[in-house]
């Protein structure tokens, strides 16, 4: 490791990693500090049973050539690396109700959306074709989501819109209300609070086009270090940075745990902004942007579960679902008492290069409330790091692991007799390897009734200090790269960076 870099990033989950080539790209000397002992944050996978799971990333949207995230990570070199397989043309996403047999195709291609659920509510074509449109015209109003250089102001008339009010004064048939609404954990919905554009943004680049990475997310990891590494970037795990230099106001090191201490002329914080501000020093923001931040609502987090299955036992599906037990509630999974839990799940297969007739698991996520494990979160578990979190926690997780499977066998009859092995995890498995506060999905809740709340500028009042990630712009794969690049726009210039882009990709 030098002395001092032009760009130090600290956390290196993709956005600190999107970031960093981006810089190298431009001839900065860049280094990438980790705690962990795997690179990648949300990209990361882990191996069960000798079977490969991933942490966050279940499907990608946007990735056909022209497409936005295509051009992205055309740009950033990694797209040709990458293994994927395109998922259902007709159903990337199915939307299911127990008390209802017909399942609700989300289809790829914004005609086959509409031709594809015309189907099952043939009155309402129009309703459809103005939802799509809707979606596109509100993801054309921010233009770094289509790489135009227009200036970064976003309407407040845009992200004041409601998710739910939108959906319901769109159509006024309820299920269809509920199918259109059903990907939601997407992005934690919230009915009084989710903004229009939240949804926009999340649901529009799958349903251009959807895909699953073969044998895991992580290859979108090794992609990018291959890539850092070219421009001579430099990447260091188990570096967990608890404070920060300064001489006078200008912030000067970044200081890691083991006693090291790495200088730059510029630095990037991927980690969570709240952290951020407590590692620089609450005395050097504005007291009100502080509490402001350190106040702001997180998203909810998850238990999952990871089903091994025996061989040739389940059939491959190349489409993920979006389970609910009542379609009236599917606003409100995250409220399930605990009689009640899981009021829905997402249920997501990954992908084998070996071949896809068979499923080798399956991955279940729903709502979890961080309170219901806040008396072990004493207790932290990594790599690097590990506690046994004692008998009763195990007890816990045999309880919820049991209720949960309870209600998957209700959609997949038999699925108990194809299992291998099941395991879980809890918000502390979220909290301890992904490093959110209290093991949040998505960063911070957005609220359509104060957007300007929740925005945090990727720019700081330290001159040498940038954000980025998942709290800054927007979560996911597409939101993420697109927030990063947000973060290279403040030190390279937007119009430099986007013609940059947009002239290398169109070559």
């Amino acid at each position: 490791m030098k002395k001092k870099y032009d760009v130090v990033i600290i956390g290196s989950g993709l956005g600190g990693l999107v970031s960093s080539i981006i810089l190298a790209k431009e001839g900065y000397s860049v280094c990438v500090l980790e705690k962990n002992n795997q690179f990648g944050g949300n990209l990361q996978t882990f191996v069960r049973d000798k079977t490969i799971f991933d942490t966050g990333v279940h499907y990608i949207g946007g990735l056909d050539e022209g497409q936005n995230l295509y051009s992205y990570f055309k740009y950033i070199g990694i797209m040709d690396g990458l293994r994927l397989k395109k998922m259902d043309e007709d159903a990337y996403d199915i939307i299911s109700f127990d008390d209802d047999e017909q399942e609700y195709p989300h289809a790829q291609g914004y005609d086959n959306f509409v031709k594809q659920l015309v189907k099952y509510f043939p009155e309402e074509e129009e309703n459809l074709k103005a939802y799509c449109q809707k979606l596109i015209d509100t993801c054309d109003s921010f233009p770094l989501y289509n790489l135009r250089n227009s200036e970064l102001k976003y309407s407040e008339e845009i992200l004041a819109e409601n998710a739910k009010e939108y959906i319901d004064q769109i159509t006024q048939n309820e299920k269809l209300r509920a199918v259109l609404a059903g990907s939601n954990f997407l992005y934690a919905g919230i009915e009084d609070k989710s903004p229009l554009y939240v949804h926009a943004l999340s649901v529009n680049s799958y349903m251009q086009s959807s895909w699953r990475c073969i044998n895991g997310g992580s290859q979108i990891t090794r992609q990018l270090i291959k890539q850092l590494k070219k421009y001579g970037g430099e990447t260091y795990k188990y570096k967990e940075v608890n404070g920060f230099g300064f001489e006078g106001d200008k912030l000067v090191s970044a200081k890691i745990k083991t006693g090291e201490e790495v200088f730059g002329d510029m630095f990037i914080s991927n980690i969570e902004p709240k952290t951020t501000l407590d590692l620089i020093g609450k005395e050097r923001f504005r007291k009100s942007f502080y509490n402001r931040v350190q106040g702001l609502e997180c998203v909810g987090s998850a238990f999952s579960l990871y089903l091994v299955f025996t061989p040739e036992t389940f059939k491959y599906m190349n489409h993920n679902y979006y389970h609910f037990k009542d379609s009236t509630k599917v606003w409100k999974t995250m409220h399930a008492t605990e009689e009640s839990w899981p009021e829905g799940y997402m249920a997501s297969m990954n992908v084998s290069a070996k071949q896809d007739e068979w499923a080798e698991s399956m991955t279940l996520i729903t709502f979890m409330d961080f309170e219901e494990v806040r008396q072990w979160a004493h207790t932290h578990n990594t790599t690097a790091e590990e506690a046994d979190r004692g008998e009763e926690y195990a007890k816990f997780k045999e309880r919820k692991t049991e209720q949960f499977l309870k209600e998957i066998e209700k959609k997949f009859p038999g699925i108990r007799d194809c299992i291998k092995s099941v395991h879980a995890s809890t918000p502390l498995s979220y909290r301890d390897y992904i490093g959110g506060q209290n093991g949040n999905l998505y960063g911070y809740v957005k609220d359509s009734n104060n957007p300007m709340k929740t925005f945090i500028s990727a720019k700081t009042k330290i001159d040498n200090l940038y954000l980025t990630g998942q709290s800054i712009n927007m979560h996911g794969v597409l939101g993420v790269t697109i927030g990063a690049a947000v973060t290279c726009c403040e030190i390279l210039g937007k119009d430099y960076l986007i013609n940059k882009i947009n002239s290398e990709v169109n070559q």
